[in-house]
């Protein structure tokens, strides 16, 4: 597959299905928690996490299907981390690599074009085709943008990566079962770079959160500011910053899982590569498994180049039905690397509780 490409599929699974919700390219379902540990770079010890029953936005029912707690493994286990997220079991992530034969479609369409890198971050993604992004994310719920960071400023990031006193949260995946390799949570105050892409992305995601939840007759009670929105994150107990940096090496994969970290949710999230596939890592493909309504579900693999974002969904999207809109759950997750090291920038735009 080229660094552009995406694979679909319709083919039925049963992995993923009744798995509940997870977080491991940024996340949880949660709504209550405990902090793990004592070190706060770390991961020492559990958080405990209660599925939220909030809908798109935090407001309203989940359009979930199956048990909360079925993708659990089997006892004994530890409980689940501050990780802020609740993993699909082992066999989903099998369920997504073996039994999900995947069809070609192509994502070149947003991923080809080139913007100008000696502009600002912000500028960059500013010029982005947003009504081609969008019109991927609409038709298979992630869209890939041409490439926004230079391979200096993709190194800069991967290499904070050992900087540990610049995150709040250090998880170990294989641990709590939600694959295997690691990820941290940034402190504030952010990187200046990783803050003007959370900034800058926001304004654009806006327009698809909104057009959702009035498809799926939602409240939408996102403020046309991320700091606006991130103070009623904060009022609401959720007061911890989520922008995530992952490390995988080979052999390393990530669960199906949506990063959920309390009753207010933006719809709507961002993962950059920092890594060039084929030159620094092999395989490591992000994975989105939606389960469509009264059918069998489907994959789509995409393939992360270094320097470029790809959009997603959170936890749902709204798709055609005979009563007009539905609520397709979604999940993501990484394949196994299968040589060197991938690193990844998550941007969450609702803050944890």
């Amino acid at each position: 597959m080229t660094n552009a490409g995406r694979e679909t599929s319709s083919k039925a699974h049963t992995g993923p299905e009744t798995s509940s919700d997870t977080n491991t390219e940024p996340g949880t379902d949660t709504k209550t928690k405990t902090k793990p540990g004592t070190n706060s770079n770390t991961d020492t010890g559990p958080e405990e996490s209660s599925k939220t029953s909030a809908g798109l936005g935090g407001i309203g029912g989940s359009s979930m299907a199956g048990p909360a707690g079925g993708h659990r493994a089997p006892a004994p286990a530890p409980a689940y981390p501050a990780a802020e997220r609740r993993p699909a079991s082992a066999s989903s992530q099998v369920a997504v690599a073996e039994a999900l034969p995947l069809e070609s479609a192509d994502a070149t369409a947003t991923a080809g074009s080139e913007l100008d890198l000696t502009v600002d971050p912000a500028a960059r993604v500013g010029h982005v085709d947003w009504g081609a992004v969008r019109r991927e994310v609409d038709a298979y719920g992630c869209g890939l943008t041409p490439r926004i960071l230079t391979p200096e400023e993709c190194l800069g990031i991967a290499e904070l990566y050992d900087e540990v006193g610049r995150f709040r949260s250090t998880i170990d995946m294989a641990r709590y079962r939600f694959g295997s390799g690691q990820y941290r949570y940034f402190a504030r105050p952010f990187p200046e770079l990783v803050q003007q892409l959370r900034q800058a992305f926001y304004p654009h995601l806006l327009p698809i959160a909104r057009d959702w939840a009035a498809k799926l007759g939602r409240p939408a009670p996102w403020p046309d500011e991320l700091d606006d929105w991130l103070d009623m994150c904060h009022a609401a107990g959720q007061p911890k910053p989520t922008p995530i940096l992952l490390r995988y090496r080979a052999g390393d994969w990530n669960a199906l899982h949506r990063d959920l970290y309390g009753d207010l949710v933006f719809p709507l999230q961002v993962v950059i590569g920092l890594n060039e596939p084929g030159a620094d890592h092999t395989g490591g493909e992000f994975l989105l498994v939606e389960q469509r309504p009264r059918a069998q579900s489907r994959g789509t693999s995409t393939l992360l180049p270094q320097g470029h974002a790809l959009v997603f969904t959170t936890r749902d999207r709204p798709v055609p039905s005979a009563r007009g809109w539905s609520a397709a759950p979604v999940r993501h997750g990484v394949s196994t690397i299968r040589s060197g090291v991938r690193h990844t920038l998550g941007l969450v735009f609702h803050d944890a509780a």
